[in-house]
Order: C-alpha cells, then structure tokens, then sequence
C-alpha cells in the first residue's frame, strides 16, 4: 500500500486482518485469494492472470463462514442477555437479584474463556502469517511487508520522511493489552497514590471479568492478590 492509496484501501483492525489472510471470508471485506505465483516488479505484486480467471476466482461468501465467524464462541452467546435491573452506571452487584448475579458471573466467565482463546489463537496464526510493527510508533500491518504510507509521528519522524520502521511483532502489539490498577473493592475507599508502588496491574479485560464474578486467571493471580500488605519501614527499600 502506498502512500497515495491511503484513502482507497480501507483500515481494518489487525486481529480481523489475520484472520482473513488466514482463511475467513468476508462480504464487508472481499479478498483475492491467488492460486497462481506472482510477481514482485519495483517493489509492486502483479500478476498476470486473465480477466476470466479473475472472475472465476472472485470470494463467494458462504454462511457457513458467516456463521463460523459470528458464533465461534455459542457457549458466550448464549449468556449474552439483556439484565433489565443491571444499571449500568452501579457497579455495585448487591443491587442484582440471585439470578442475575449468576447470570453476570457466568458471562464473565465465559467472557474471559474466549479473551484468552482469542489469545491463543492469534498467536498460532503468528507463527504462519507475518505481522510486522513500526519500531517507533503503534502501527502495525499484516502481510509480508509494512506499508509505504508516510504516516509515523514518533520523534524525528521527519528524518524518514513520516515512514514507518517496520520489525517484527509480538501479540501485544497486535491485541495489545490495556494494563489498569486492580482495584480490592469497587465500593471501598479509592486507591492511594503514597501505594502506587504496591499496587498490581492486570488487563482491563481481566479486570472487568473478574469485578464481574470471575475467578482469577492463574497468569494473574500474582499481580492481582487480595493479601498484600503495605511493607514496614524497614521493608520499603527492599520492593521495587
């Protein structure tokens, strides 16, 4: 993609991106899957195949692959329902009825399931399909290559003429994990900046799931601990 071409080649999120060069079919996103070798001129993929072919060879979306991308997770649809006494602007769960409570617990639950399949998926997918990210700034592209758009604000960004660093990506980078303080009690006294330094950090996803009745992933249960307690005096240089 050049720079020229940056308003006619529309901009997807990333995880979607792979999951389409991957194999997945969209309407919304029609994709030329190539049966023939083609070449690289100039820097630019061309490939000589006949109009007919070209045709022949357009995406025919199937439902199945509509339904096998919408309902990858049945057991999470079927939790999501509508709560007519959740108010959404009371995170207080005491408000709640028994079921609803357990419905909420469950969905939280199933949430955080198929956050981490997600996960997991999106790495195998990795290791088969390049993912590339600019060195200095959050861009990422998926394909054998980055973009040539001239669109990178890091510093000095002007010395590459606004173009993009592109190295190799991790998973953070394509569904980069937004870190927030873990909060004890959503209804107690407000996190102390004087703890700061003793405070755990987890995904706000994991967060959220777990404010919402789910246990405590393994991985986070480290950084999300109920029994830390300020250190003595004696103990503050020892902590990090």
């Amino acid at each position: 993609v050049g720079h020229d071409e940056r308003f006619s080649v529309p901009r997807i999120p990333a995880i979607v991106e792979l999951c389409i060069q991957a194999g997945v079919d969209l309407a919304k996103y029609p994709t030329k899957r190539r049966t023939k070798p083609v070449y690289c001129i100039e820097g630019r993929i061309v490939d000589f195949e006949s109009v007919a072919e070209d045709i022949e060879n357009k995406i025919k979306l199937s439902s199945e692959n509509i339904k096998a991308l919408f309902n990858a997770s049945p057991v999470l649809a079927r939790h999501v329902e509508n709560f007519p006494n959740l108010v959404m602007n009371n995170s207080n769960l005491d408000w709640l009825s028994e079921e609803e409570r357990n419905k909420v617990r469950d969905l939280s639950s199933h949430t955080l399931e198929a956050w981490f399949e997600m996960i997991s998926g999106a790495k195998k997918m990795m290791e088969k399909y390049s993912v590339h990210t600019c060195g200095y700034c959050p861009e990422v592209q998926v394909g054998p290559k980055g973009h040539q758009l001239r669109m990178c604000k890091a510093s000095k960004h002007q010395s590459r003429n606004g173009l993009n660093v592109w190295q190799e990506a991790t998973i953070d980078d394509l569904v980069g994990p937004n870190y927030v303080w873990h909060v004890h009690d959503l209804n107690g006294s407000p996190l102390n900046n004087n703890l700061k330094r003793y405070y755990g950090k987890a995904p706000a996803v994991v967060e959220l799931c777990v404010h919402g009745g789910a246990h405590v992933p393994n991985q986070y249960k480290s950084m999300m601990r109920l029994d830390v307690v300020s250190p003595d005096r004696d103990e503050v240089d020892l902590v990090a």
